[in-house]
């Protein structure tokens, strides 16, 4: 009986050789033969690899040489063979050492050739088509051993990702640390026969970081493995963290436009609306420099003032004429954008000139306009670099001038009332006390600057019968022009009263008496000092203003007064008096309550802070009450009336 071994070889269904280390064909079976059309007599003692095509033989000499080595197949080559009547027939090779008997090194190679089925070369070739320009590789894992593998032999992917690597652990040495134990969970729970799944980061050959997504089955048998495809994500990822920084920047310009615009809101002076649009706005556009052009009585003036060479080309005064882009933005209220000096100067060669004093390449001209499309002024914006403004930039642009406008308006409205205020306070208050041969007087008045509304604090100072001297300091509730109206109602009060009644806590219960009678709602604190020169005595009736202070050039001392309520409250009301003595050498104040205290400065702190100012300027009543306004320790966020007086 023939050697079973020999027989099955022989007999086997697929088409088989057996070749020495030189590569010489020993063996070559039934199948081979009419694969190939030849009898194996003339296969036998030929080179295996030149039974292929020449373009193949390369590969077919390496895996000829991989089998001697024992080293891992890899994915196994398609060859194509040349048969005796000269047809091509494609092969899928697979080559295994011929161990020696002693178990040394092969004494040959056992080579295995099968045809590929059309369906799965089509699938094949596909696939690599698929693979050769994408970030995309299909591996497979062997769970037993540990060693991975390109399906269809190293991709671009792989080769820039692995390398020469072929084991689990060597690419797992490239795994982002944060990630290794976490793809190690996933793969414990694959060799219990689930399907894997992962996102991990990798470092490529040369060290980058690389986003990869993994999908794998899992196909049991023998030697169980995964099989799957991994994709690149980085530029995946890498976008959707420059959408994420673009967001946030985004947020953040959003933001700092709304913290602007609302400042654009709360300006007070003009000013403060070029100063934003010069040096706060510009930014948020990139730009190098930035002048807003105010229009004045029909001229053109420059904020800031355009000393330096990137501005001084903004002063011609021909600018106002439509040869200028400034000109033209005014004249049709459209904004004028310039990528380029050139296009600038095609359109406008009248700049030519003193385009040249300038380092600017782009520049945007927003008009400034108000309520009913008046136009203020223009905004130019320069950058130093071409610069494209994009639709938004210069949709925010017209928005952000818009609010200028109206904002400008705002401020020469209110400058306008403050004027008026001024006026009417000053015409309802006495311009200065009178001239007493035994008393230094002096007056301040500062208007509050929150509103800018007409208020109701005031002062006087009344000659008395005899060496007697009448002193007033009120603030009545409110603001407007109710509020001046009461207060020069109380104040001609006091006059008429004080000349008739020596007792200040009289006059003051008659005030109170004619504003609760008058029926109108009106409430006013208020203190009236009397000073007896000839005896140095001050009687004092109060009703609810600050306390008096004291002072010499050696220190001060705060005097509170007995008080009552606020005139207007009760009808009968009484108003008790206090009397003193006064120093030789003082120097009192009296004040509203707006030079004192407000929700940020108690009245204990302010009354100290004026007491040290008037110290230290107690032999001046001009200077004190100077210095007191300039201090005015409580902010103005109230109006404020001041009297300082000094007995000669």
């Amino acid at each position: 009986m023939d050697d079973p071994a020999g027989t099955a070889f022989r007999h086997a269904p697929t088409a088989m050789l057996v070749a020495d280390r030189t590569g010489a064909v020993l063996l070559a079976n039934q199948a081979l033969t009419a694969l190939l059309g030849h009898p194996s007599t003339e296969i036998a003692g030929r080179p295996w690899p030149e039974l292929f095509t020449p373009d193949d033989h390369g590969r077919a000499w390496e895996q000829h040489g991989r089998a001697l080595r024992g080293a891992a197949p890899g994915p196994w080559p398609d060859l194509t063979v040349r048969t005796a009547k000269g047809r091509s027939r494609r092969t899928v090779v697979q080559t295994r050492p011929l161990p020696a008997p002693e178990g040394d090194e092969a004494v040959g190679v056992v080579i295995q050739l099968s045809l590929v089925n059309r369906d799965e070369e089509t699938l094949r070739i596909v696939t690599e088509l698929r693979l050769r320009e994408a970030d995309t590789a299909l591996w497979s894992l062997d769970l037993t051993s540990g060693r991975l593998a390109e399906l269809f032999g190293p991709s671009p992917l792989g080769r820039m990702l692995a390398g020469e690597a072929c084991t689990l652990e060597e690419c797992l040495a490239r795994v982002h640390r944060d990630d290794v134990a976490r793809l190690r969970d996933a793969l414990e729970t694959s060799y219990q026969g689930r399907d894997y799944e992962q996102r991990f980061r990798m470092f490529d050959q040369v060290g980058d970081e690389r986003w990869l997504y993994a999908r794998a089955a899992y196909v049991g048998g023998e030697r169980p493995r995964l099989v799957g495809v991994v994709d690149d994500m980085t530029e995946h990822v890498q976008l959707v963290r420059r959408l994420a920084d673009r967001r946030r920047i985004e947020a953040a310009q959003g933001r700092q436009v709304n913290e602007l615009a609302a400042k654009l809101v709360s300006a007070t002076t003009v000013q403060e609306v070029t100063d934003l649009l010069s040096r706060e706005f510009m930014p948020i556009f990139g730009g190098d420099d930035a002048h807003v052009m105010l229009l004045d009585q029909d001229e053109l003036h420059v904020h800031p003032a355009a000393e330096e060479a990137s501005g001084r080309w903004l002063h011609p005064g021909d600018h106002r004429d439509a040869s200028h882009p400034t000109g033209a933005v005014l004249d049709d209220r459209q904004p004028r954008f310039f990528e380029s000096r050139s296009e600038l100067l095609e359109r406008f060669p009248a700049v030519g000139e003193a385009l040249q004093q300038t380092g600017s390449h782009s520049w945007a001209f927003v008009p400034v306009f108000g309520d009913a499309k008046v136009t203020l002024g223009v905004w130019v914006v320069a950058w130093t670099q071409p610069h494209h403004a994009t639709p938004d930039e210069r949709a925010l642009m017209l928005t952000l001038a818009g609010l200028a406008g109206q904002a400008l308006q705002r401020v020469n409205r209110q400058s306008a009332e403050l004027e008026l205020a001024d006026a009417v306070q000053k015409r309802m208050l006495p311009p200065q006390p009178p001239d007493f041969s035994e008393l230094d007087v002096a007056v301040r008045y500062l208007p509050a600057r929150a509103g800018w509304r007409v208020c109701g604090d005031f002062y006087d100072a009344i000659r008395l019968p005899g060496r007697r001297i009448g002193l007033v300091v009120g603030d009545v509730q409110g603001h407007g022009v109710e509020a001046a109206a009461a207060m020069g109602q109380i104040r001609m009060a006091f006059r008429a009263y004080a000349s008739n009644q020596s007792d200040p806590g009289t006059v003051l219960t008659e005030t109170n008496r004619l504003l609760t009678e008058t029926g109108e709602i009106v409430f006013a604190t208020c203190g009236y000092l009397v000073i007896d020169v000839d005896l140095g005595q001050i009687q004092a009736a109060w009703a609810g203003q600050p306390p008096v202070v004291l002072a010499t050039e050696s220190g001060f001392e705060v005097w509170e007064p007995e008080t009552g309520p606020p005139v207007g409250v009760d009808s009968a009301a009484k108003y008790p008096v206090s009397s003193r003595s006064l120093p030789p050498g003082s120097t009192l104040l009296m004040c509203s309550d707006g030079l004192v205290e407000s929700s940020e400065v108690n009245m204990d702190d302010g009354l100290a802070a004026v007491g040290s100012e008037l110290s230290a300027k107690a032999t001046d009543v001009h200077g004190a009450a100077t210095a007191l306004a300039e201090l005015a320790p409580a902010g103005r966020g109230d109006d404020i009336a001041i009297l300082v007086a000094r007995v000669r």
